[in-house]
């Protein structure tokens, strides 16, 4: 009897602790969704800009997301978000359509065999081959500067920091503005939460601070599309055009943006990803959901930075990007109420989440500044240029040339080479169709 009483209790703790992991990936599900729901209202807006009907394009982004974070789930079997990505819808608008005067049906095509090398590089050896060549402290500077990149992103939605005068690059934002207040106020209380360790706090900041913000009038953005109007989804959806394959700006462009897909991502995976192990299963979930994206009718998709916000609150697999996935499916028909989520309740998550990652910089040797250089190049570059392909080309490209220069050529691998020439090829690719 004792034996049997000692037996059930252990059953029951374990069934006890396999609950609170569940409610665990699924509150870090709803945190990674809120850090980046404004995706479904942003990505739109600058797509707009491409030509892409804004309303459609809202349609485009959230089933392009729901389909990736379910492959993800399924496939992938990591707690990342699958959203089309800032930066590269920027290289979408503002290089290939405003620049290059591609039509924005052209510049799906180039997305479409962009993600197709991706695709290829992510189903072969070649992404083994990629991901073991890159020294570790560049992995390491990836990560913190997509921390930097993510405290930047948060104080600039918080209101804290806005656009420089007087010849400045960033100035204070203004402390007497309701919503800039509020954000104090939500940073507060969730570092709080946060240090305290209490379950859930990301989601008890986020859902307080919304809250506060509604009595106090400050909401999001509000949008007019209506669930009806996914009937038009069509005229977006398969569009891509490639009557302009045989140009040499058509493969220039192509050259840039598989250099960006391929190496965002997995610089991105490297360095949030908890378990390794599946790292080249999310990157595959990644490439697949990419090149999806452009039969979608929206740019690549990325894995999102903003996943980091979900791990830190202790994601670990698949179940966060299936309750985010079904929470894109559910915006469909609620996407009117995220102007009750305003951008200031989500800035401290990103905030705090940005920190925590900037913490692994510990791990760089500072005393060898070859190694530290480069690292610096990264983690300085992808904030202030808002882009992470261009901090990874200036930190890749000036490695093996600081290595070279202190007689350590020897610690510079054969493919480590080709990928430095490669994003010193796309930098100048980069600057020429630009």
């Amino acid at each position: 009897m004792q034996a049997f009483l000692s037996k059930f209790n252990k059953v029951k703790k374990l069934n006890s602790s396999a609950d609170q992991d569940l409610k665990k990936q699924i509150l870090a599900g709803v945190t990674s969704f809120f850090a980046i729901s404004y995706i479904i209202i942003v990505n739109p807006m600058i797509l707009k800009d491409a030509g892409i009907p804004f309303n459609l394009s809202i349609f485009a982004t959230i089933m392009i997301s729901v389909v990736g974070c379910l492959i993800m789930a399924l496939w992938g079997k990591a707690p990342i978000i699958l959203t089309p990505g800032m930066g590269v819808n920027a290289f979408f608008t503002y290089t290939l359509v405003v620049s290059m005067k591609f039509s924005w049906q052209t510049a799906i095509a180039v997305s479409l065999v962009s993600s197709l090398l991706y695709l290829v590089i992510a189903f072969s050896s070649l992404s083994d081959i990629l991901a073991r060549s890159i020294p570790p402290v560049l992995k390491t500077g990836i990560t913190v500067g997509i921390g930097m990149f993510l405290v930047e992103l948060g104080l600039e939605k918080a209101g804290l920091i806005v656009a420089g005068h007087n010849g400045s690059l960033l100035a204070l934002g203004s402390l007497r503005s309701p919503a800039t207040l509020l954000a104090v106020f939500g940073l507060v209380l969730t570092i709080i939460l946060f240090l305290l360790k209490v379950p859930g706090d990301f989601i008890i900041g986020i859902a307080v601070t919304s809250i506060v913000g509604f009595f106090c009038h400050i909401q999001g953005q509000a949008t007019s599309v209506q669930l009806s109007q996914i009937s038009q989804w069509g005229k977006i959806f398969n569009q891509g055009d490639f009557h302009n394959i045989g140009q040499v700006q058509f493969w220039l462009a192509v050259f840039s943006m598989t250099m960006i897909l391929v190496f965002e991502s997995m610089g991105l995976l490297e360095s949030i990803m908890p378990d390794k192990s599946r790292f080249k299963a999310g990157f595959q979930s990644s490439a697949l959901t990419c090149f999806l994206s452009g039969i979608f009718g929206t740019s690549p998709t990325v894995a999102a930075a903003e996943s980091a916000a979900g791990i830190e609150s202790g994601g670990k697999n698949g179940i966060v990007a299936l309750v985010a996935s079904g929470l894109f499916a559910a915006s469909l028909f609620l996407v009117g109420f995220l102007k009750y989520v305003p951008q200031v309740a989500i800035a401290p998550v990103i905030i705090i989440t940005g920190a925590t990652m900037m913490q692994n910089l510990r791990f760089i040797n500072l005393q060898d500044f070859s190694d530290w250089f480069p690292a610096f190049l990264i983690i300085v570059l992808i904030p202030l240029t808002g882009s992470i392909a261009t901090g990874l080309s200036f930190g890749f490209v000036s490695y093996p040339l600081a290595k070279v220069v202190v007689r350590q050529a020897h610690k510079v691998t054969p493919t480590m080479w080709i990928i430095s020439g490669m994003f010193l090829l796309n930098l100048i690719c980069t600057a020429f169709i630009g």
